[in-house]
């Protein structure tokens, strides 16, 4: 497994800075001339690899009008085909779901996959119907980013002890050094990343050579529940990651004043234009509306969050060997309309990062992830079954007359649908409701089980509904 790690340049030469941009314009050219040609049905759908595209573009001379060395070009046409194709991947995704709505014949359900992931949906008309309709052309944006490849750079220390990364400039044999504010040398394919006059150098590592992939995971099977206040709240009652929700309030805030700020900012700048005074107008954007310092704090920001999520989940692998979640990567839809504020806060609720770090952290560390529905594990007691009320980080069950600390009363919901053998991963969260009311009601009055066949029956009793745990 491999991690992404960024070092930054420190104190770079602003005439470096400037080739370096200049490079990175012309490579953008690169992309968007890949994505003009094969970004579309005829590109990657004819089965067109980078390889190709580089043989036809030296056969041609298109690489003449590039104004790059051979190896930089080369390397951001790989990267940009790669672009593309995960352009297409993304789009099959939402194919695949229009096969499931259009058939239920496991056969005709096997073809059609078949053929999607073969690249042969041209000749069928529903796939090649529904592959324009998703697979849009794309457009380069991208005129900010350099690939080198691994031979073609390289790193020295100066007596100073600072670490330095050499990489080609726009002429042959002739190298661009940048200075690094770190001391561990980037090794293999390395991207640079022109951001406010600071270049940022990402690289790949061998996740195994980390200090934090060699602590050893925990035995326990636990629960976790995603919260605003805290990252994680597990089924025993601990809290993971406090600070996450004083961190998303702060910047929040902050971020409603800044741009109050410069909103009013803005429109002296916009009146004074108007009135001809166009000196007071660039004064103030170039002064007070630019975006440097803004872009800064936010990366601060994001790092923190970053920070205080993998760090919860690292609490809560040292304690478990199988950790149950939901899964975060869907999307949530809500019904309830919420004030500005919370749905200003909410925004940045962070749920990808947590997704990531469960996945990134388990796979690292040896512990299983196992995904679970998590349909009404916040509105349902964990000791009766029974939907109950919500209310902030209380949660009130009318049958059982006792009010549990919300999160907690989830995980240990989560925790319980891993063997739950009615309410899988993908069951509509209408169906689960109706599986929690049948169970309400056979409970209350004190009915059999309806489906008693010997395959279901055999199937409760190796996976109950609920575990000793919810008795406690």
């Amino acid at each position: 497994m491999k991690v992404t790690r960024i070092a930054y340049s420190a104190r770079l030469n602003p005439g470096k800075y400037a080739a370096l941009v200049e490079q990175a314009r012309r490579l953008g050219r690169v992309r968007s001339e890949v994505w003009q040609r094969y970004g579309s049905i005829a590109g990657v759908g004819s089965g067109l690899t980078d390889r190709q595209v580089r043989d036809r573009w030296l056969a041609d001379g298109t690489h003449v009008q590039f104004g790059v060395l051979a190896n930089a070009w080369k390397e951001t046409v790989r990267d940009a085909m790669a672009d593309v194709a995960a352009n297409l991947e993304a789009a099959k995704v939402d194919v695949r779901r229009a096969i499931n709505r259009r058939t239920n014949d496991p056969a005709e359900r096997k073809r059609m996959f078949t053929a999607l992931k073969a690249d042969q949906w041209a000749d069928d008309p529903f796939l090649a119907r529904q592959m324009r309709k998703h697979w849009k052309r794309g457009h380069n944006r991208t005129h900010d980013q350099i690939v080198v490849r691994a031979d073609k750079h390289n790193t020295t220390v100066d007596g100073r002890g600072r670490l330095w990364l050499a990489i080609p400039g726009l002429e042959p044999r002739k190298m661009v050094r940048i200075p690094l504010c770190t001391t561990v040398a980037p090794t293999g394919t390395v991207r640079l990343i022109l951001r406010s006059g600071r270049v940022e150098v990402h690289y790949q590592i061998d996740a195994a050579q980390m200090r934090s992939s060699q602590r050893p995971c925990g035995e326990a099977t636990i629960g976790v529940d995603k919260g605003y206040t805290e990252a994680l709240t597990d089924s025993d009652g601990q809290p993971h990651g406090t600070g996450l929700g004083v961190l998303l309030t702060r910047e929040s805030d902050r971020l409603k004043e800044r741009n109050r700020r410069r909103a009013k900012l803005r429109s002296i700048a916009n009146n004074a234009a108007l009135r001809g005074n166009h000196a007071k107008a660039h004064r103030i954007k170039v002064n007070n509306l630019g975006t440097i310092k803004r872009d800064r704090q936010a990366a601060r920001h994001r790092a923190r969050v970053r920070t205080e999520i993998f760090t919860a989940v690292h609490e809560v692998v040292d304690k478990a060997g199988t950790v149950v979640a939901e899964d975060l990567t869907k999307r949530f839809t809500g019904r309830k309309p919420l004030g500005k504020n919370i749905s200003r806060r909410l925004v940045a609720w962070t749920k990808g990062v947590t997704a990531e770090a469960l996945k990134n952290v388990s796979e690292r560390r040896g512990s299983a992830l196992v995904h679970v529905n998590a349909a009404y594990t916040s509105q349902t007691c964990h000791r009766c079954g029974r939907l109950g009320r919500r209310s902030g980080d209380r949660f009130h069950c009318t049958s059982c007359r006792v009010v549990w600390q919300a999160d907690v009363n989830a995980a240990i919901n989560i925790l319980h649908r891993a063997g739950d053998p009615d309410i899988a991963l993908h069951t509509p969260h209408h169906k689960v409701k109706q599986i929690l009311q049948d169970r309400t009601d056979r409970h209350r009055t004190r009915l059999p089980v309806q489906d008693s066949s010997p395959a279901t029956t055999g199937r409760r009793a190796n996976h109950p509904n609920r575990s000793t745990m919810s008795n406690k």
